[in-house]
């Protein structure tokens, strides 16, 4: 199982492929979906495929989705090996059918409900079928995706993922400040490609609870697109005019207090120039996690994105961050109010 592309619901497509093409380096490519009452736009970097959809008409889905949410993804895609059996066991697991398997060229594809008003679509890419990669991109992949759900709802969104989708549980994660806090479980597919954190507010001014209060409900918070350089990459970023979390230089103060601390002093000062978390485990030898976030990209405490790179297979989500980024995005609740 792999995450074949997210569909974000958007008020204007066009701009939209714009502001990836610009802002992030990705490529525009045809996406031959539109239609009389939608219009959809398709951007690729490596192996990461969105689509923009925005509506021409009231009759459009995307008008509908836009009265109850505001813009974000609508619709996670994944890749499976059979898919007549994946859409037979997500019925029998209470899964709710919204598109029949259909044949196309070179694939077939169902469509299911999914947590939040968000849909998943199961796709079978069939013998011979080669979805172009294009070379030297900068964001080589999607690491993970972030799923928000309102208190109360944590267990029961493990438990359709598991039984849905056949995802596993793997680590838990308990997040407390002084102010707020979450909780957080970690769902992956069998073959490790899906990657999939569910959190749950764990006080009423959690950074969750305002994403779920905004976004009127469940759905995405963020997704990691990886990278093979991300200290270049936020360079880069920058120099376009990219919003990006703050992180104060006490950070990296404290970050040489830490156990076996990995970084010289001249890669250390490249880091924090562009203001990136560093984790790492003891005894991993080499094994470095980099990592930084975005603003919100739609103007709302909603969605945003976390560029992150992986040295020597590095593992986890960055969990000796998680206190330091939580103070980050609560010191952006701050300014916009959210929190006292």
């Amino acid at each position: 199982m792999e995450i074949a592309c997210v569909h974000f619901y958007v008020e204007n497509a066009t701009a939209w492929r714009d502001w990836f093409v610009y802002y992030l380096g990705f490529t525009a490519v045809p996406s031959g979906m539109s239609s009389d009452h939608t219009c959809t736009e398709m951007v690729q970097s490596g192996a990461v495929c969105f689509f923009l959809s925005s509506p021409l008409s009231p009759t459009s889905p995307v008008t509908e989705f836009l009265r109850q949410h505001p813009p974000g993804v609508a619709d996670i895609a994944f890749t499976v090996q059979d898919v007549e059996a994946a859409i037979a066991q997500a019925a029998a697991q209470g899964a709710i059918i919204l598109e029949p398997i259909q044949q196309y060229i070179g694939y077939k594809c169902g469509k299911i409900a999914a947590w939040g008003g968000m849909t998943h679509t199961l796709i079978e890419k069939q013998e011979g079928r080669k979805w172009e990669v294009r070379d030297r991109p900068m964001f080589t992949a999607i690491d993970h995706i972030v799923l928000n759900v309102p208190i109360g709802e944590l267990e029961r969104a493990v438990a359709w993922y598991k039984n849905v989708l056949d995802l596993q549980p793997q680590q838990t994660f308990k997040i407390k400040t002084d102010r707020s806090g979450l909780y957080s479980q970690v769902l992956m597919s069998r073959n490790g490609s899906v990657q999939l954190p569910i959190n749950e507010p764990a006080s009423s001014n959690s950074q969750i609870q305002e994403f779920l209060d905004v976004n009127r409900g469940a759905g995405i918070q963020h997704l990691a697109l990886r990278t093979s350089n991300l200290i270049s990459a936020i360079a880069q970023l920058r120099s376009r005019g990219l919003s990006l979390l703050s992180v104060p230089q006490t950070y990296y103060s404290q970050l040489k207090k830490r156990p076996e601390f990995p970084l010289s002093p001249l890669e250390l000062e490249a880091i924090a120039q562009q203001e990136i978390l560093v984790d790492w485990q003891a005894n991993t030898q080499n094994a470095l996690l980099l990592q930084i976030f975005t603003q919100p990209i739609f103007g709302q405490p909603t969605f945003f994105f976390e560029f992150i790179e992986r040295r020597f297979q590095a593992q986890g989500f960055g969990e000796g961050n998680f206190r330091a980024l939580f103070e980050a995005i609560e010191s952006e609740q701050v300014k916009r109010g959210t929190l006292q």
